[in-house]
């Protein structure tokens, strides 16, 4: 503990003395002298039960630990407070990163670069096409090596028959809204589509957004799409 001289003793004792003798003052004034003695009493109780605190060595220990005490337990409720933000914030940032690198991966929709490119996979993307069931016309924007998507949409799509397609190339479609289909897109095996030449006039409120024009052959990637199909 740090040395306390007398001048500082002095004006400890002062404050200590304060508020018990103007308390008395207040309260002995004005009384019968039984009340007065009673009144004296009791401040002197107090005053003593005050002093007895404030001047023990072990009452102000006491009070500093119970303080610690507390301090630490605010203070180990804090960094647990900040450490589960901390986790959810890198739990939700992980996935956050995760939908960025791969966002809509199924349907075609991967935005990993298509390169190298199978032989196998015989159409490209901006070729014009004819579903060869449906009659729908619509341009391609995205293709996979084989079906990707979730398996419940496989299941009833693709029967025991089928199976063997499922494995086959699948395009992403736009479809031609002038053909007044009920779908605006579509993912189909390529042994479904035929590529038609010529056909400029395909209406999609999308088509700006993966086209910058029509070469007369097809249409012509915009350059974020040409980085994702780089031998397209």
């Amino acid at each position: 503990m740090p040395h306390i001289n007398a001048a500082a003793a002095l004006q400890v004792s002062m404050l200590l003395f304060a508020l018990p003798a103007q308390y008395f003052i207040s309260q002995w004034y004005g009384m019968d002298p039984a009340e007065r003695i009673q009144i004296t009493e009791r401040t002197i109780a107090s005053w003593s039960s005050s002093t007895r605190f404030y001047l023990s060595l072990n009452a102000w220990a006491n009070h500093v630990k119970l303080w610690l005490s507390k301090t630490r337990t605010c203070l180990n409720v804090g960094l647990l407070i900040l450490h589960c933000r901390n986790w959810c914030y890198r739990e939700k940032q992980t996935k956050s990163d995760d939908n960025e690198a791969n966002p809509h991966s199924y349907f075609g929709e991967s935005t990993h670069v298509h390169s190298p490119k199978p032989e196998y996979v015989q159409f490209c993307v901006g070729q014009v096409i004819i579903h060869k069931r449906f009659g729908y016309s619509g341009v391609i924007v995205g293709w996979d090596v084989k079906a990707n998507t979730p398996e419940e949409w496989l299941q009833p799509k693709y029967p025991p028959r089928k199976q063997d397609l499922k494995d086959t190339p699948h395009y992403r479609i736009l479809i031609n809204k002038a053909n007044g289909f009920g779908k605006s897109t579509a993912y189909v095996p390529e042994e479904e589509i035929t590529i038609i030449m010529g056909l400029e006039v395909v209406h999609h409120p999308d088509m700006e957004t993966y086209f910058s024009g029509y070469d007369g052959s097809k249409y012509i990637m915009q350059p974020w799409l040409k980085k994702l199909y780089p031998h397209d």
